[in-house]
């Protein structure tokens, strides 16, 4: 695991400045640690931060390749790669070191760009031909590893691992992408296809890009689609052992390492799924770590408590404190775009737990997205039955008279939450699910931002951009389509660009096997009575767990990472907000009304109504801004 930068100069074979890669690089130095490394040649430079994880010694980067044509530098963990050296080794390629790192570079030199399907791992990874002139920028599957991308008034390409690393090269921008504003406001995160800064992109999840000197730039080309366009056959049986060998093999395989590792445990049915099925391909006690709150209605401590002790591993726990937000600044410069998923804080925390006794940490993130284990696919499957059942010239105006009319009662239980189903149900599913992951609504935008906000714009709107995947996906149902939104769409911007920051900011590397891409393609090609059964998700998933794991642990409701965000706001973060509506630099540039976020904070405050999440979204906007010296 490590961070990587580089420069290439498309127009010409201008010199490379070793000292700017090297400035990019260590501006990245938490994601590398244990070594640096600048490469240049006319025309492109490389640059490497390592955190070492296998083959500690022999594995430097930028590597070149053995017959001197070829050199990359490589961010990530390859699984497969003694299989893959072996059969390279057969096909005539002549390795000199035992890492991953030099696997891609032959896989490269022997099947170009077709080296990718090849590769089980998450990465990010620059290779340039010396012999072709190319540079090869590829990015896993699912977007665990990132690369931001930018174009300079040079005729530069710059990448790195993080948006910091392009920051620290002189020449960068730091002007505000209006429309990243809108994604961000409407999603919490700033999704793949936008930054927040003009002129940055990202490589995409599943992409790859090769440039040649003195040719224009090309398009980013997809090499793999999760496609739920097929089903699978047979009994449940079959189904469900089936499933735990792709379980066993993703564990197993993420184990490798020539460093210290553990697990996150936090009792809820993916982490202990996978913490059972270390324990069983383990000779010694896995290390496991959680955080537990000292607020009991948040507080999960006790079921990763039952299944250490189920499972002898070495534990450690640590309680966070509801007050924990006196480090939301850090966490703000921690991801540079501005992040408002409020869980971040909490995973940051069983992160610096993790690295006091690991340097590895396997987690359960991507069971959810891939097995139907969120409640808002759950619903979103329901209301797809209501709108077959009726057309969409009846459901329009039953449902969204009914929807403008019903009181609003986010205090009730959910069943007699009814305002927004019923607004939902008189759209179509794609418009009513991503509503249903927006947080801040367009109606709620539309008083938040200024006319000359929305000039900005030019009637782009965020949603559009979910709905118009969503319809173009290879998907059958409305279950599918929902699916492949959160994990083409949701995953990497949110969940994965969480556990990348946080564990890379204290140095340590946080693996997926729930991730594995033979697991995502067998679950998207579940029957949904495999995915969903009797209004709950992951029904094979905890089927075939209930071998391993406890009822209370597989069938609780779930509850997941939270932090009392809007108590903070109504205590001590209060002047914070308020203080947004004037000292906001989006205040300033008039792109923001400072009467409404007056009003919102002022309600908020008086418990009147729950403006947290909007609150929360604009504070670490504004602190994210700060901390990156960005301007609209």
């Amino acid at each position: 695991m490590c961070g990587i930068a580089g420069i290439f100069h498309r127009e010409t074979l201008k010199p490379v400045d070793p000292a700017r890669v090297e400035r990019m690089c260590d501006a990245m130095v938490h994601r590398g640690p244990d070594g640096a490394g600048v490469w240049t040649e006319r025309g492109v430079g490389l640059g490497h931060r390592r955190l070492s994880i296998i083959d500690l010694e022999g594995s430097p980067q930028p590597m070149v390749s053995t017959d001197g044509r070829a050199v990359i530098v490589f961010n990530g963990e390859i699984y497969n790669f003694r299989e893959l050296r072996a059969r390279l080794e057969r096909e005539g390629a002549q390795l000199r070191t035992s890492g991953d790192t030099e696997v891609i570079l032959a896989a490269w030199q022997r099947w170009g760009p077709d080296c990718l399907s090849r590769l089980d791992g998450m990465f990010a990874f620059a290779i340039y031909d010396l012999e072709r002139r190319q540079l090869f920028l590829a990015r896993d599957r699912l977007g665990v590893k990132p690369l931001f991308l930018s174009h300079l008034s040079d005729g530069s390409l710059i990448f790195a691992s993080e948006l910091k690393g392009l920051l620290a090269h002189p020449m960068m921008r730091r002007r505000i992408n209006p429309q990243a504003i809108e994604a961000y406001m409407t999603w919490g995160y700033v999704p793949d296809s936008h930054s927040i800064l003009d002129g940055v992109t990202k490589l995409q999840a599943g992409h790859f890009l090769l440039l040649e000197h003195g040719k224009p730039m090309p398009a980013q080309r997809r090499w793999w689609d999760i496609s739920f366009e097929k089903r699978a056959k047979g009994k449940e049986a079959d189904l469900s052992a089936e499933l735990v060998h792709l379980l066993r093999e993703a564990v197993q395989s993420r184990m490798v390492a020539d460093v210290p590792l553990g697990a996150f445990l936090s009792g809820g049915v993916d982490s202990s799924s996978v913490v059972a099925l270390m324990s069983e391909a383990s000779p010694q006690p896995v290390r496991t770590c959680s955080i537990g709150f000292d607020v009991e209605a948040l507080d999960e401590t006790s079921y990763a408590e039952m299944i250490a002790k189920q499972f002898g591993t070495s534990h450690e726990a640590r309680v966070v404190s509801q007050n924990d937000f006196g480090d939301i600044d850090r966490l703000a410069a921690m991801f540079d775009e501005p992040f408002a998923d409020a869980s971040a804080l909490p995973t940051w925390r069983v992160c610096q737990l993790a690295r006091e006794k690991v340097t590895v940490a396997l987690s359960g993130d991507g069971a959810d997205e891939a097995f139907a284990g969120y409640r808002r696919q759950v619903f979103h499957q329901g209301e797809e039955r209501v709108r077959s059942l009726l057309p969409a010239g009846l459901r329009q105006p039953l449902f969204g008279g009914l929807g403008r009319f019903w009181p609003k009662a986010d205090w009730a239980p959910r069943p007699l939450r009814a305002k927004t189903t019923f607004l939902s149900l008189a759209q179509s599913g794609e418009e009513g699910y991503a509503n249903a992951l927006s947080v801040t609504t367009p109606d709620l935008r539309s008083k938040l931002f200024t006319p000359k906000f929305a000039s900005h714009l030019g009637g782009f709107c965020a949603e559009e951009e979910l709905i118009d995947l969503m319809k173009n996906a290879p998907a059958r149902s409305g279950l599918d389509r929902a699916q492949y939104a959160d994990l083409t769409f949701w995953l990497p911007g949110d969940i994965l660009t969480k556990v990348d920051r946080t564990s890379m900011a204290v140095s340590l590397e946080a693996r997926e096997p729930l991730l594995d891409h033979r697991l995502v393609e067998f679950a998207a090609k579940l029957p949904e009575s495999m995915r969903v059964r009797s209004g709950t998700g992951k029904y094979l998933l905890k089927k075939c767990m209930e071998r391993y794991l406890p009822r209370d642990v597989l069938y609780r409701p779930k509850q997941g990472f939270v932090t009392p965000i809007a108590n903070w706001m109504r205590g001590p973060l209060a002047g914070e907000i308020r203080a947004i509506a004037s000292r906001s630099s989006l205040v300033q540039a008039g792109w923001v009304n400072p009467a409404f976020v007056t009003q919102m904070a002022d309600a908020h405050i008086a418990g009147r109504s729950d403006y947290s999440r909007t609150l929360w979204q604009m504070l670490m906007l504004e602190k994210s801004l700060k901390a990156m010296g960005a301007q609209p």
